[in-house]
C-alpha cells in the first residue's frame, strides 16, 4: 500500500468535509470517512477501494461534478467511478438534489451494475451508518430519528432494500460476503 497516496486522500478528505458535522450532532464527519475506511480495508480492500472510501461523499457533499473532476486527476479514475458509484446525487448544490425517496430508489437499482470495488465501499459505508443507528437509538432513544429526512419506516425499509440488493451481488467478489453478513446483523438490530 501507497501510504504517499493514502496520506494524501486522508488529507483531501479532510479539506472537502472540513467543518461537517453528522447529522444532528457534534461529531466531525471524517469519522465517517475514517470508519468506512477501515471497515473496506478489515475486509480485504485495496488501496484504491481505501481511498474511495475515504472520498466516497465528497462529491455528492462537497462540489459535485467539478469535485469529481478533481478526484480523478489527483487519485485515477478508478478511485473516481468508486466515488461516483457512491454518491446518490452528484450536484454542485445541496439544495438541487432529487426527494429522498428518489435518490434511494435510484440507488438501490444502481446495485445490480455497481463494480466490486464500489460494492465494497457502499456496504461498509451502510454498515457504518447502520451502527451509527443503532448507537443513537440506544443512547437518545427514538427522538434520533428526527434529525433526519426520512421516517424511521423509511430508513428501515430503505436498510433492509439494501441487505436485499446486496445480497445479490454477494458472488460478484470474496469480500463480499462477510461484509454483507455483518450489514445483515447491523440491519438486524434496527428493527
Amino acid at each position: 500500500m501507497d501510504n504517499q497516496r493514502l496520506t494524501k486522500a486522508f488529507r483531501f478528505a479532510l479539506d472537502a468535509h472540513e467543518g461537517d458535522v453528522r447529522k444532528g450532532t457534534a461529531i466531525p464527519y471524517f469519522s465517517h470517512l475514517m470508519q468506512v475506511c477501515g471497515l473496506v480495508l478489515e475486509f480485504g480492500g485495496t488501496e484504491d477501494e481505501a481511498i474511495g472510501a475515504l472520498l466516497h461523499d465528497a462529491a455528492e457533499d462537497a462540489g459535485g461534478e467539478s469535485m469529481l473532476a478533481t478526484i480523478r486527476a489527483e487519485f485515477g479514475e478508478h478511485v473516481a467511478q468508486i466515488v461516483r458509484q457512491n454518491s446518490d446525487s452528484i450536484t454542485a448544490s445541496k439544495g438541487e438534489k432529487a426527494p429522498w425517496r428518489e435518490r434511494k430508489e435510484h440507488y438501490l437499482a444502481g446495485i445490480a451494475t455497481k463494480s466490486s470495488s464500489a460494492l465494497l465501499v457502499s456496504i461498509c459505508d451502510k454498515i457504518h451508518n447502520a451502527r451509527s443507528l443503532n448507537q443513537d437509538s440506544r443512547t437518545l432513544g427514538e427522538s434520533h430519528w428526527e434529525r433526519f429526512n426520512a421516517s424511521r419506516e423509511d430508513s428501515l425499509w430503505y436498510y433492509n432494500s439494501l441487505v436485499h440488493a446486496f445480497e445479490s451481488r454477494r458472488d460478484a467478489d470474496p469480500n463480499l460476503g462477510p461484509a454483507i453478513d455483518l450489514l445483515r446483523v447491523e440491519v438486524g438490530a434496527m428493527s
